[in-house]
């Protein structure tokens, strides 16, 4: 039987209240974008090589709602056609989304249930929690619309199609960039 010096014993049970380096980076609440930008360009990779599919999410809210529009329009040929309804890969993938972005701001203790956010919004908008989810789900609807117009959103068809070099999704960054900046502007012109 080995007897362990003092001086080590604390240096073992310092190693041990310590977290390891992976479990430490999990745990911030903000990543460096370099290192997300390449674990997602794995992501990416991977989905490529493993499901033949590049990663998009805009398809899996269509995939949903054709549920009810096949319901209300039954012969509408965009629900039959282009965007039948169905649990697609889409589907699996949005919901993986959620689940990994909960697990995340777990783990890095940053959850929080909020029904009106930062103060740069309550200082635009003010604290009414209705004018939150109506425009949250007015700018959810308007983003879909114009995913459908631009052939995918940003994970489809910027992230997946500059991946594949597709001259569309060089020309959708740009613009993409553009008009946020532009919006912020208008929306927070007091606060900048």
């Amino acid at each position: 039987m080995s007897v362990i010096s003092a001086d080590t014993r604390e240096q073992i049970e310092e190693r041990e209240r310590r977290p390891n380096w992976l479990v430490a980076q999990l745990r911030k609440p903000e990543w460096s974008p370099y290192a997300a930008g390449i674990m997602l360009g794995i992501v990416f990779a991977f989905s490529l090589l493993v499901a033949g599919q590049m990663p998009g999410s805009s398809g899996a809210f269509e995939s949903l709602i054709a549920y009810l529009g096949s319901r209300i329009f039954p012969q509408n040929i965009y629900f039959r056609f282009v965007m039948p309804p169905g649990i697609t890969w889409q589907v699996w993938l949005l919901l993986g989304t959620f689940l990994g972005a909960f697990v995340s701001a777990w783990i890095s203790h940053d959850f929080r249930w909020r029904t009106v956010p930062d103060k740069q919004w309550v200082s635009v908008f003010g604290t009414a929690r209705w004018k939150r989810w109506l425009i949250a789900f007015g700018g959810g609807v308007l983003l879909e619309i114009a995913a459908g117009i631009a052939g995918g959103c940003t994970s489809g068809l910027a992230i997946a199609g500059g991946v594949q070099l597709a001259p569309a999704a060089f020309l959708f960054i740009p613009g993409m960039l553009i008009s946020g900046i532009l919006t912020a502007l208008i929306i927070y012109r007091k606060n900048f």
